[in-house]
This record gives structure tokens, sequence and C-alpha cells, in this order.
């Protein structure tokens, strides 16, 4: 049984000759490769945003609603919505798995696992080691190697 957010419906209002699929790096130029996938290199030049700044949050308000791509979530999409806990947001931050931030900084994996699943919330020195990790891994890493 999946969840409803693995579950990848058809969307109707998209043309799929003008919807971007992926951006790529290839050789240090990004490129955009469409549905059909043919590459196009996007250009170096940064935005031009004139435009944007010259209208009104009323106009800025319609234009992405006109958007079939970027519609606003519902009040349903947004209650199903969960937040990510943060130990789970300082572990991806940087980029380890839950073996290596639990090996690295000394918790307990079970006790990552149960605070990345949401069964327990961290008590406030856990979540204050989490801060100091979140702002300075080096020096935490620092700080637990073993003295000479």
């Amino acid at each position: 049984m999946s969840s409803a957010s693995s579950r990848r419906g058809k969307r109707t209002n998209v043309k799929s000759e003008s919807t971007l699929v992926r951006r790529r790096l290839k050789g240090g130029q990004w490129y955009a490769v469409s549905a059909d996938g043919t590459e196009r290199r996007l250009p170096d030049k940064a935005p031009d945003w004139s435009r944007l700044d010259a209208m009104t949050d009323a106009q800025k308000l319609a234009a992405a609603r006109s958007d079939p791509d970027a519609q606003p979530s519902t009040e349903a999409q947004l209650k199903r919505m969960r937040r990510v806990p943060f130990a789970k947001h300082v572990r991806w931050t940087m980029g380890l798995s839950q073996q290596e931030f639990a090996k690295v900084f000394g918790i307990p994996i079970g006790t990552l696992r149960d605070w990345e699943q949401g069964r327990f919330e961290p008590d406030g020195a856990a979540r204050s080691y989490l801060k100091v990790i979140a702002r300075n891994p080096k020096a935490v890493r620092k700080a637990l190697e073993p003295a000479e």
C-alpha cells in the first residue's frame, strides 16, 4: 500500500512539449531536458527581474495562479503535509546517512531513528546538541576526536 504522496497522477492541464522535465549540468553549462529527451542549453545571463519588480502584488499573484505547473497548495494538501523533524533536517544538510551521522556524533542509531520518524522528540540537551551540530559540525567533530 503506497501513500498518496508517492502516487503520480497524470496532469491533464500541462503541455508536455513545453514542460521542463529537469535541468542538467554538463561541461559547466546548464541544459533543459524536455519530456521527449531533447536538450537545449540554458542562457548564461542573469535573469532580468525588472518586469517582475514593476508588477503589483495582485498582478504577481494572478500570474502565479495562471501557471498550470505551479498552482498553490489546497487546504487539503496543506493539512496532509508534515514537517521534517529537526534531527533529519540537520543530517540531510550534512549529506550523511543515519549510520554515519550517529557514529560521527555519538548518537545511538535507534534514538536518531526515533527522532527522525517522529516517535520521540529530542529533549532540551539533545535539541541544543543538534543546533550546535547544525551551526558548526567541524568544531563538534574536532571536539569529539580522541585526545592524543
